[in-house]
């Protein structure tokens, strides 16, 4: 299951960065500025062998439990009852579960707990607006297969199910950016976010059995690479992205950030002692990377996916003249977000709902956000404010839009085809 480490997949094309439109994009960004866009060589060489490798201590509970003979439903009791009561209280707990629950459990040295704070009032702040971006940016990497096949094959961000899907993270989201959450044992936080891992590892599984899946071309489906990844769109990406509809997160706060979403890496069973960004800087030559390696491969799947998403937000026809009103509002503004947040020529590849009144309602509404944050870094008591406000926005909105349906976070449904 984890791959060959010496060995990159096939679609990883380190040759692109050596010619064509990127190789002269780095070399006029460093000749005006001595920024050098990609990161060294061996950050390179390795984020290369990330692509084949996964969670194998996570990888050996599912195999014992849900992909064994005791199956999904009772593995799922087991977690959560371990989950509810702890791990002691599990009598004869297959020792695969121990060493979960002891890697999870355990509190790196390196973790600072107030830098982590610092990092989820960020979360807090940005609220609704992290989930929008954040998923404008996801959606952007949809040209990738290796993205796009295992997200098909699960079936929860195509077609009808593709809002589900996003309400779940958005239900973790929320949790684990609560103040002091992450730390504290047994929280919703921690809880959700072993079975946001759990529930990886198990698609994993499935996918790469799966006859779509070319592991010599992609390597390991929702590889450490790619999980990584993730946690970029949550820091750097979103850090500096959203300067342009007014939040003014600074240097300092983005590093927080980096170490909030290297936490919650540790959690979900991403490798975060390893290539994982320290710096601004070092995140955006990541970032840098994988755009420069893309191999555009994902063809009509990522057509699909895209394309499911924003329009998933559209009124329904058995909803209120009020609820259709406000469905209208959030396509509108999800819209807009996809025009100010994908790269232009791959969005230029689907067809997706016209962002410019949704650009314009971001526009209007920066200077005002722009504002508060200004007003925030003078009163520490107008931030608390700003932070409660958005994340009860957030909340009202996911309720609203979930129907108060509780998520599952489901390590065992079946793929799709």
């Amino acid at each position: 299951m984890t791959g060959t480490p010496s060995q990159a997949p096939s679609c990883y094309r380190i040759g692109a960065l050596d010619s064509g439109p990127h190789a002269r994009i780095r070399r006029q960004i460093k000749r005006l500025t001595g920024f050098d866009l990609l990161p060294d060589d061996s950050v390179v060489a390795r984020y290369g062998e990330l692509l084949s490798e996964g969670d194998p201590v996570a990888e050996r509970f599912v195999a014992a439990t849900y992909h064994g003979p005791m199956g999904a439903a009772a593995a799922r009791e087991l977690l959560d009852s371990a989950l509810h009561n702890g791990i002691d209280t599990i009598d004869n707990a297959p020792p695969e579960m121990r060493a979960l629950f002891d890697e999870f459990e355990a509190i790196p040295e390196w973790v600072d707990p107030d830098l982590v704070e610092q990092g989820a009032a960020c979360w807090r702040r940005w609220g609704y607006a992290l989930g929008s971006v954040g998923n404008a940016g996801t959606m952007d990497t949809y040209t990738e297969g290796s993205l796009a096949v295992p997200l098909s094959l699960a079936g929860g961000y195509a077609g009808a199910s593709a809002l589900n899907r996003y309400l779940e993270t958005s239900r973790w989201w929320l949790e684990v950016c609560k103040p002091g959450a992450i730390l504290t044992p047994g929280s919703p936080a921690r809880d959700i976010s072993l079975k946001v891992r759990v529930m990886h590892v198990s698609v994993r599984a499935r996918v790469a059995r799966h006859d779509e899946w070319d592991s010599a071309r992609w390597g390991l489906p929702i590889s450490q690479a790619e999980m990584m990844l993730t946690l970029l769109g949550g820091s750097v990406g979103p850090g500096l992205g959203l300067y342009s509809i007014g939040y003014l997160t600074s240097p300092r706060e983005i590093e927080a950030l980096l170490h909030f979403n290297r936490y919650l890496g540790h959690l979900v069973g991403v490798r975060v002692d390893d290539i994982y960004p320290r710096t601004t800087a070092d995140g955006i030559r990541l970032l840098y990377l994988f755009d420069a390696t893309r191999a555009h491969d994902s063809g009509p799947l990522g057509a699909e996916l895209v394309e499911s998403f924003v329009p998933a937000f559209a009124p329904q026809p058995a909803m209120s003249s009020r609820a259709r009103a406000r469905a209208r509002y959030h396509l509108t503004v999800q819209a807009g977000y996809t025009q100010l947040f994908m790269l232009p020529w791959n969005r230029r590849r689907y067809e997706l709902p016209s962002p410019w009144p949704g650009v314009v309602l971001l526009l209007l509404r920066a200077p005002l956000i722009a504002v508060g944050e200004v007003a925030r870094r003078l009163s520490p008591a107008i931030d608390d404010r700003l932070q409660k406000g958005s994340v009860r926005r957030w909340q009202r909105w996911h309720l609203w839009q979930s129907g108060r349906r509780a998520e599952e976070f489901d390590a065992s449904a079946a793929l799709r085809r």
